[in-house]
């Protein structure tokens, strides 16, 4: 008995080790069977069933989720109205053109100079396998989806304080990582040094996984060989005829490989949502708000600033002025309202609402901070000089990310690079902070260590500072602590007449598919309290 109660012990301790080695996907389904993660609930077209009686909805914002309301609560049979601050529709799902134009607080205006066919996606720029409703609603817009490449084993892993600042390829970081670890935890494992003994058939079976997963030698000892070369890449490639035989790779050495800090990125593409495979839509992320607007753009009044939101027991009066054609306050009203304003800006905004869901507004209108820098080149170099196809590039510097375009691949001419993506962090607010010229010239001189070609080959570039832009103060919503558990779920019920929606109402923040997921699950709820007469 004292055998069997210690071996479950034993196993989790092992899988938790390896899991976080080797990889997220196995300790993912291990979380799914407990019930500790999931993913995205839909599955398939809601149906809102039963007679609206001709109720009205006005909708704030027409981002995904404010379209998303329109598009399923008009065919059900409502009366909607659609008020959108910008003279666009999509909110975050936006993608920058040349001659596209926008004005960050302060007054800064950039006009984007990237040539016809380049794009940048300020916000979201990929779309998991298993975000089910984004691909469900894109397949039925009619809107082309191609893979995004999440993870490129030819990509650079830099630290600026490490190996001279000169970047390592990210197989041979992750290649000499692993093998590393398996020979550490081969030698544990001869000498019964695990916290907790296994059986001979246990340690039999984890050396012989450590030894072809880390591609140790005989010995259970990773050194240069034709094995590790094939993981982290041969000093010279296997040829044909005289120049065949190949050239094995010395492998990094594994105190200063550790003290790098170089395989922290290493867990990029174990992460769920990063896992293959991923989408992005073919030309520009807004491809899904075109197709959207297409559909709703009817009932949208664009240019509408919100400055009070005010409900009776008759119905939701929304106050608003038109930023374009200035003039006196104007009113509009509906039976009941969807908000999908940003809670960094409903936090500003009169609205009477109970004062749970005042306090829950209040509570999460910090928003994530995040910078994005898009680059245009003169030719597409990382595939024509260092044979990156797709995929991103990681550094401790401020930049943070290069990632590298997964479309049109081998094609002559121009071609533009997300040149930094600081999330959150010190590196997010020193961004921020900036000038749009100052944030594109640090993207250079930042990504010109990781490429040397940055400076002869840059020509323009364009910058979105989240925190600065005027329609949502930030990338994405933040529960910092203890606030999602205390304010979640009074932000989510329905307070008189009026409901809340978007990523911020999500498990799955800064994501569309949680401003999607919240959208549906708040329409329902409503339906239902309408139709029933409660």
């Amino acid at each position: 008995m004292d055998d069997e109660s210690a071996a479950p012990q034993t196993r989790r301790d092992l899988l938790a080790m390896i899991g976080t080695v080797a990889g997220g996907a196995v300790m993912y389904q291990a979380m799914t069977s407990l019930g500790h993660a999931e993913e995205s609930p839909y599955t398939g077209p809601i149906r809102l069933e039963g007679d609206p009686r001709g109720a009205s909805v006005l909708i704030l914002g027409a981002g995904l989720a404010g379209m998303v309301a329109a598009l399923e609560l008009r065919k059900a049979g409502y009366q909607v109205q659609v008020l959108e601050y910008q003279d666009r529709l999509g909110g975050r799902n936006w993608t920058l053109r040349g001659g596209d134009t926008f004005t960050e607080l302060g007054g800064e205006t950039q006009t984007c100079r990237f040539d016809p066919g380049l794009y940048i996606n300020p916000g979201p720029w990929r779309v998991p396998y298993h975000h089910h409703g984004f691909l469900d609603y894109a397949k039925r817009l009619g809107v082309r989806l191609e893979p995004f490449v999440q993870v490129n084993h030819n990509a650079y892993a830099h630290s600026a304080n490490a190996y001279g600042g000169k970047p390592k390829r990210f197989r041979e970081v992750q290649a000499d990582f692993i093998g590393n670890v398996a020979e550490m935890l081969a030698k544990a494992a001869n000498q019964d040094k695990l916290d907790q003994p296994l059986s001979k058939d246990d340690k039999d079976a984890l050396l012989a996984a450590l030894r072809s997963w880390g591609a140790l030698d005989g010995n259970y000892t990773y050194r240069e060989s034709l094995a590790t070369s094939d993981r982290r890449g041969f000093e010279r490639d296997p040829g044909g005829g005289l120049a065949g035989p190949p050239q094995t790779s010395k492998p990094l050495e594994r105190n200063e490989l550790m003290r790098s800090g170089l395989w922290r990125t290493l867990i990029t593409g174990m992460v769920h949502e990063f896992q293959t495979t991923i989408f992005q839509p073919v030309g520009g992320m807004d491809m899904l708000g075109k197709a959207l607007a297409r559909e709703v753009g009817g009932l949208v009044r664009m240019n509408a600033k919100v400055t009070k939101i005010h409900q009776d027991p008759s119905g939701v009066t929304v106050t608003y002025t038109d930023t374009k054609a200035g003039g006196a306050p104007q009113t509009t009203k509906a039976d009941w309202c969807l908000c999908t304003i940003p809670l960094s800006i409903l936090s500003q905004i009169e609205i009477n609402v109970g004062s749970k869901m005042a306090a829950g507004i209040d509570a999460a209108s910090a928003y994530d901070a995040s910078v994005k820098v898009g680059l245009q080149f003169r030719r597409r170099f990382w595939e024509q000089d260092d044979a990156i196809f797709g995929g991103i590039s990681t550094t401790d510097l401020p930049i943070r990310q290069i990632s590298y375009p997964s479309s049109d691949f081998f094609s002559d001419g121009k071609g533009v690079l997300l040149g930094a993506y600081p999330y959150n962090g010190p590196a997010a607010y020193l961004l921020s902070a900036m000038s749009a010229e100052q944030r594109v010239r640090k993207a250079v001189e930042d990504g010109s260590k990781i490429h040397p070609q940055y400076p002869q080959e840059f020509e323009n570039g364009v910058s979105v500072a989240w925190h600065r832009i005027p329609w949502t103060l930030g990338c994405a919503a933040s529960w910092p602590g203890e606030t999602r558990k205390q304010h979640y779920a009074d932000l989510c019920a329905i307070d008189g007449r009026i409901a809340l929606a978007g990523e911020h109402l999500s498990y799955l923040p800064a994501w569309q598919e949680g401003a999607i997921l919240s959208s549906l699950d708040a329409i329902t709820r409503l339906h239902k309290r309408i139709v029933g007469g409660n």
